[in-house]
């Protein structure tokens, strides 16, 4: 069987991890072959194309509103077909969802909005999740695998967040938010870090800015790769890259046998 390495990056503005030449460097020294990044705030001809020439081919969901949200798709195998979006208008003027398909594989990019802003926002979350996961069990129905990534703006468990008192105090933490990694749990989804690192404290993929948490490791796991439960076997590794700075999020991925 081949491999592929496939990851996913909220990069908290491309441009500015261009500048850096972080993601350059990540792209070449870990060659993933699939590539979903959330939150480039950016649109097709407003960022430097450096993936090009290292062979990725690209599929771009930007927002509506410039500046804001947005989401890339990189891939060195070229899909079969790639759908953007959730097909509702509501969520997908916020460029949150790229779907590629590989054979009888969908592979799922996706930036979940952040409840930050009240009940209205907390709504929306919610009902983005439900729309997310009816369309995740539509695939699996009709005989697809599926490998779901991204920004899920939510820690599952204690285990995934450094100061779980203090993550009650705001969004992100939330019963009703973490039911939601429950349900996707119960629909027959693997979340593969946690699967095959069932122990593993102190591990992290976002880190607040504010006095320097990165470097205290005071962080979240909020970016996950699930996949349906029976290709769950095929996961060869499951990683988080925290070695990488060029966001307050970090690389986090799987190696898949197809």
């Amino acid at each position: 069987m081949a491999t592929l390495t496939i990851c996913s990056w909220n990069v908290n503005g491309l441009r500015a991890s261009l500048k850096s030449g972080e993601f350059q460097r990540w792209l070449m020294e870990v060659k993933p072959d699939v590539v979903g990044l959330q939150e480039v705030k950016a649109a097709p001809g407003q960022a430097e194309d450096c993936w090009t020439a290292l062979g990725y081919e690209c599929h771009w969901h930007p927002a509506e509103r410039a500046g804001y949200s947005g989401a890339l798709l990189l891939s060195r195998p070229k899909p079969d077909a790639v759908r953007i979006g959730l097909g509702d208008p509501d969520f997908d003027v916020e460029g949150r969802v790229i779907q590629a398909d590989y054979g009888d594989l969908t592979v799922v990019t996706s930036y979940f909005p952040n409840a930050g802003r009240g009940v209205e926002r907390m709504d929306y979350k919610l009902r983005f999740y439900a729309s997310f996961l009816d369309m995740v069990d539509r695939l699996v129905a009709a005989g697809r695998h599926v490998v779901f990534m991204g920004d899920f703006n939510v820690a599952h468990t204690e285990m995934d967040v450094a100061r779980p008192q203090e993550a009650l105090k705001g969004t992100g933490f939330l019963p009703e938010e973490r039911a939601w990694l429950d349900r996707i749990a119960e629909h027959g989804y693997a979340d593969t870090f946690r699967r095959q690192h069932p122990d593993l404290r102190d591990v992290y993929s976002y880190w607040d800015a504010w006095r320097d948490r990165r470097a205290r490791n005071v962080g979240w796991r909020i970016d996950y790769v699930f996949v349906d439960e029976a290709l769950m076997p095929r996961v060869k590794r499951s990683f988080i890259q925290s070695e990488y700075m060029s966001s307050d999020h970090c690389p986090v991925g799987i190696e898949l046998e197809v």
